[in-house]
């Protein structure tokens, strides 16, 4: 099992609770990074959004690829899996970029989330062209084919509906062999069959060992009928770990306080209706990003040690936790979870 956090450039993951005290600043980013390489973690996803969808527009967010650069250069062993939307990078551009990234590194540190974009009116505010669900994903199926050939070869030309590039060159090619791995995840249709066809892992949203189950069953089901090797797994979660039950609750009916006035609820609705999800999404599930509730990481370390075990046994390989505060709510998973893992 490999342990990855959502690195906090938006100031927090509480939609509802205001001061999380983690701010969304390169100092606190580069310490929270330093640190978790030094007490088991692995990885840390950098989310990409130009506006803060958790704080709200008027707040602040880190850009994602400067500060994945940025902190590669600052850590030693730390992998980071940097979200980037086809519909904001060029893919030769941005395979030239996360080459160098990559060499920054030393190799194996620089991996992609690839997210098909859902907010339209961050689209607008930047000048870029927004599309429907499935030709977002039309668009991404041949983003991925320009990004992946550059990486493997030169004097490649590429003619598609969305991408256009002649006899290409890119040099330094990346370090990691044979590519960085490519993360992505969705829920329907569209989205599953595309990662199944051309990505190497699938990150899902936080739901209970049983219905993750399901999901990297079916997806196993895909890859196998393309001829594909195995996928790795990962998922989404908010971990709250303390001594007593007692404890664990009462910081769980601070946080789902919900507050449907709060500054991230327009764009939580925004997101809603650009999104095909399985699931009816709650307002507890508002209140934490990304379902990190429904994985149930809370409570005392010997319940979240079983309910990490429960996953690991239907299949998942790496966790990407949210808690708040991070460094402090990390020190406190890692001295529980991730060492008594470890030594088990």
């Amino acid at each position: 099992m490999r342990y990855g956090y959502w690195m906090p450039i938006f100031g927090g993951w509480l939609r509802n609770v205001e001061a999380e005290n983690m701010a969304p600043t390169w100092e606190y980013n580069k310490k929270l990074a330093q640190r978790s390489e030094q007490i088991g973690y692995s990885l840390s996803l950098v989310a990409e959004l130009n506006l803060n969808d958790i704080k709200g527009v008027e707040a602040p967010s880190l850009d994602a690829w400067s500060t994945a650069a940025a902190l590669t250069a600052v850590t030693d062993k730390l992998e980071y899996m940097v979200a980037v939307r086809p519909t904001f990078h060029n893919p030769a551009l941005l395979a030239k970029q996360a080459a160098n990234i990559d060499h920054i590194g030393g190799g194996g540190r620089l991996s992609l989330n690839v997210v098909s974009s859902w907010w339209q009116n961050e689209a607008k505010m930047y000048g870029v062209h927004f599309e429907q669900h499935d030709d977002r994903y039309a668009r991404t199926s041949e983003w991925l084919d320009v990004l992946s050939n550059l990486w493997e070869r030169d004097h490649w030309s590429f003619q598609g509906k969305y991408y256009h590039v002649e006899n290409t060159v890119l040099q330094p090619k990346p370090k990691t062999l044979p590519r960085p791995i490519l993360y992505a995840g969705g829920e329907s249709e569209t989205a599953k069959n595309l990662i199944a066809a051309k990505c190497d892992a699938y990150v899902m949203h936080g739901d209970p060992p049983e219905k993750i189950g399901e999901r990297i069953a079916d997806m196993r089901k895909r890859r196998e009928k393309l001829g594909l090797p195995p996928m790795k797994f990962g998922m989404a979660a908010y971990s709250i770990v303390r001594n007593t039950e007692d404890e664990a609750k009462k910081e769980l009916s601070r946080i789902t306080d919900v507050k449907a006035s709060s500054a991230g609820y327009k764009n939580y609705q925004e997101w809603l209706a650009g999104t095909q999800l399985e699931q009816r999404v709650s307002l507890e599930d508002y209140s934490v990003s990304n379902r990190g509730l429904r994985s149930g990481l809370i409570g005392t370390p010997s319940k979240v040690l079983d309910q990490v075990a429960a996953f690991e046994k239907v299949g998942i390989d790496l966790f990407l936790l949210q808690c708040s505060p991070q460094l402090e709510e990390m020190e406190r998973f890692a001295e529980h979870v991730i060492q008594p893992m470890s030594h088990s």
